[in-house]
């Protein structure tokens, strides 16, 4: 299933969700909802924003500052959003909505609470998700003949350093760390989220299906799995400590539709906070962490 938060259409499949008391569909379309009155939010804030472009008005900066909203858009209704979604799903789901104050700051209702919480990862900041990972880099890493920096920034590029993991319906963790879509091989678990594509140049939000793991170690099996089992993929192994080799044959072979997703990976795995937690995890020192956002240098 797939749709732009801008499809209209959408609406109607919200009163039919209603009208059928379905809550999966009414929490996703209610989302989109969310996620195109931010859109609409960010486009009016800048439309009233006094002085000119720092590098002029042109069709160009216009595309990629909209291309910007729309990922902002997307990413600030994720999880559980401003709060407009979950509004919504109380007015229409009647009953079945959860009442306020009957989920925690994660969104996971009280009844599920002591069976995820043990399941979720607590991720506080970018050494504590690169301590937690790094055997499982090294591993695949090794498996891969690339460097395992590499494969933390990809990873570290897809989550944000663990902050933004996927979530399942209850709540606990997808540990989908690498963005690996659910194709019609995949048998497991899944997950639904909205995701910004690129089509021929242009970005489009639609809803995808994901893969959903049990652990951290299953989600980098899988992750070596698909990079050396694929023909698609034959091309990005081998790359030894040329990161840069490593993110660019994963952008050819076609991994992600983001035409800048190589120079992300590079930029993640270049910049400070990368190179001071490698420095911690391969000397065994806890060292002071400056965040970054992903794709930033420091």
């Amino acid at each position: 299933m797939t749709a732009a938060i801008t499809d209209f259409s959408q609406f109607t499949a919200l009163r039919k969700g209603a009208e059928n008391n379905d809550p999966e569909v009414l929490r996703e379309v209610a989302g989109q909802f969310e996620a195109l009155f931010v859109e609409m939010m960010l486009k009016n804030m800048r439309e009233a924003s006094f002085g000119d472009p720092l590098f002029g008005d042109s069709n160009q900066h216009e595309m990629y500052r909209g291309m910007l909203d729309q990922q902002l858009a997307v990413e600030m209704a994720s999880g559980k959003g401003i709060g407009l979604a979950e509004m919504l799903v109380r007015q229409l789901g009647g009953d079945d909505a959860p009442a306020p104050g009957a989920e925690d700051s994660f969104g996971i209702p009280a009844t599920l609470r002591g069976e995820v919480e043990d399941r979720r990862p607590l991720w506080s900041d970018p050494e504590s998700f690169a301590r937690a990972v790094w055997p499982h880099a090294q591993r695949a890493a090794a498996r891969l003949n690339v460097a395992p920096e590499a494969v933390l920034a990809q990873a570290a590029l897809e989550t944000g350093w663990g902050k933004h993991v996927m979530q399942r319906v209850d709540g606990s963790s997808s540990f989908n760390l690498f963005g690996i879509k659910a194709g019609g091989s995949w048998s497991g678990d899944t997950v639904g989220k909205r995701t910004l594509e690129f089509e021929h140049g242009v970005a489009r939000t639609q809803l995808a299906s994901f893969r959903a793991y049990d652990d951290v170690a299953a989600t980098f099996d899988d992750y070596s799995d698909l990079l050396t089992g694929s023909p698609r993929y034959d091309g990005v192994a081998n790359h030894g400590d040329d990161i840069g080799g490593f993110a660019r044959a994963l952008q050819d072979s076609g991994y992600a539709t983001d035409p800048a997703y190589a120079e992300k990976i590079r930029r993640v795995a270049e910049g400070d906070t990368m190179q001071n937690i490698v420095k911690s995890l391969k000397t065994g020192n806890e060292l002071p962490i400056t965040e970054a956002l992903p794709g930033e240098s420091t």
